[in-house]
């Protein structure tokens, strides 16, 4: 990437979840929100309730896509239907960038609906990386890629995630959606130090950050996105905007979501770190 494309969008600041039961909150008392995050495969569709949502919500507010199916790490071609309608989609909404996971979950058309983790290898790097370029290639806008939380690890694995992670965008060329709350699940989960996967990443190429709650159990603990976030994930993020500097931020609540301003106010306080950010980087420039 010549320089970082996605310096341009760091006024979007703090987005939340576009989620059906504040639909109605949403409409009605049309709160002031620097964007909303949808997920794409929800509005691939050309009529119905989901496109007349869509374009209310686009009369008033931003629209960061989303994605939860592309699977770049599967074995399987990407279906060239999905990225048709897919690109109809980012035409529609004007998203910045398009986000979806560095994963696998497709076997011979067959889908899993989940995320699951790649084995880091060398093999996994090109075939993902071949991926990523077609897609960004194909849709004309940058792609970022999300790091998942993971609860079982390859034998085969010949780099730390963090590794892998660094050689995909940067072989494809492509941007980072950095989930702090994915970080920590997982380093608990396999246990290694969090901090070494947010030091190790390249901060210019992170065009979004995730923050999100889990679900604590005896052995391990569940990305459940249902729950507020904790401290040491916000330590993890403000680590990451220390690196980083001011970027594009987005609470997930997708279970027992509470009402609007619960949420809202739960994605809010990520501006404690994000200001810190604006104001060192006002102070530099004004050394300089």
């Amino acid at each position: 990437m010549s320089g970082n494309r996605f310096n341009g969008f760091s006024n979007h600041g703090v987005g939340i979840g576009l989620r059906i039961p504040h639909y109605k909150e949403i409409f009605s008392r049309k709160p002031v929100v620097d964007w909303f995050e949808i997920i794409s495969e929800n509005f691939m569709c050309d009529a119905g309730r989901p496109m007349q949502v869509l374009e209310r919500i686009l009369e008033q507010y931003r629209v960061v896509q989303h994605g939860v199916s592309m699977y770049f790490g599967s074995v399987t071609e990407p279906d060239p239907e999905h990225i048709k309608r897919l690109k109809a989609l980012v035409k529609r909404t004007g998203t910045p960038w398009l986000s979806d996971h560095l994963c696998w979950g497709s076997v011979d058309g067959n889908y899993t609906h989940d995320l699951l983790p790649l084995p880091y290898t060398w093999e996994a790097v090109e075939r993902t990386v071949e991926r990523v370029k077609r897609v960004q290639d194909t849709l004309e806008i940058p792609v970022a890629v999300e790091n998942v939380s993971s609860y079982a690890a390859y034998n085969d694995s010949e780099m730390t995630e963090w590794e892998f992670l660094n050689e995909v965008v940067v072989r494809a060329d492509c941007g980072i959606l950095f989930d702090v709350n994915n970080v920590y699940v997982s380093s608990v989960n396999h246990e290694f130090d969090p901090l070494d996967y947010v030091n190790a990443i390249p901060a210019e190429r992170v065009a979004q950050i995730h923050i999100a709650g889990h679900s604590k159990y005896e052995k391990y603990i569940l990305d459940t996105h249902d729950h507020p976030v904790i401290d040491p994930v916000w330590t993890l993020y403000e680590r990451a905007i220390e690196r980083c500097g001011y970027t594009p931020t987005l609470l997930e609540w997708d279970d027992h979501i509470p009402s609007f301003d619960e949420v809202h106010g739960e994605a809010l306080k990520a501006n404690r770190y994000l200001n810190a950010a604006k104001k060192s980087n006002a102070a530099m420039v004004g050394a300089a």
